[in-house]
């Protein structure tokens, strides 16, 4: 059984799932996925995607803003209010990117510590978004304090020299269809030296669809294809990606 530990189940195109949500859950639940993590990128659109996935017993929420969704500042108290909904086991998505939007650098700087101070008063983990801004990054989950509730890097496609200081923090890494890339390589080195405890698998749906479904819309369902590249990278059955990686899930959200 898989847990897919990030997806954005609210900005599927549901066309091609007879407009119907159900359909999506149905096919992940028949594909061995016991759980989905449904994660925030705005604050406007908290509501609707907590309403859009309210009656999945199996479907959690994170709640916050994405570092490319800086329109606005993030107001601290609402993101505080949201994220205490009981349903939200993590804030975030946040973090920085300098590749997409380095225009932005300080508003997200400034975005990113909100949201680790709110998981702080919170008590709960933190999910970090970070491309091209390694040195920052890491410098304010520090100076923040973000070790105290821990959290995950999702989607990482940086540095070993990151993950490791990210894991002496209590951070997870977290690995996407990515790895199924052909041009991969070095992301899988990182991902064989990952310790078993610290990893987490997940989609990122509807985004970055794995091999061999590049292309396509991502879905939870094909996890599976990321706990398998990840299982001959590592040198371990598929059963056993799939227990650690889940046990690990429990013990960072749950």
């Amino acid at each position: 059984m898989y847990i897919d530990s990030h997806c954005h189940l609210d900005r599927l195109d549901l066309t091609e799932f007879d407009n119907n949500l159900d359909n999506v859950v149905d096919a992940a639940t028949a594909a061995g996925v016991q759980q989905m993590l449904c994660v925030s990128v705005t604050l406007k659109d908290f509501a609707s995607m907590a309403d859009k996935t309210l009656k999945y017993s199996n479907v959690q929420l994170s709640c916050g803003v994405h570092p490319l969704n800086q329109e606005d500042e993030v107001d601290q108290n609402q993101l505080l209010q949201l994220a205490d909904n009981p349903r939200v086991v993590a804030v975030g998505e946040t973090g920085l990117d300098y590749f997409y939007a380095p225009e932005t650098q300080e508003v997200q700087r400034d975005a990113f510590r909100k949201h680790i101070r709110v998981a702080k008063q919170l008590n709960k983990p933190i999910i970090i978004h970070t491309r091209d801004a390694q040195e920052d990054t890491l410098n304010i989950m520090r100076e923040e304090g973000a070790e105290q509730v821990g959290g995950v890097l999702h989607c990482f496609t940086e540095s070993w020299e990151m993950a490791e200081q990210a894991i002496a923090m209590g951070f997870y890494i977290s690995f996407s269809g990515i790895v199924t890339f052909k041009n991969a390589a070095a992301l899988r080195h990182v991902a064989f030296q990952v310790p078993e405890d610290k990893f987490l698998i997940e989609t990122d749906s509807p985004y970055l669809a794995p091999v061999p479904h590049r292309g396509k819309q991502n879905q939870p369902a094909f996890v599976s294809e990321v706990a398998k590249v990840l299982a001959e990278v590592r040198g371990q059955s598929v059963e056993e990606i799939a227990r650690l990686s889940t046990e690990n899930y429990q013990r960072l959200f749950n």
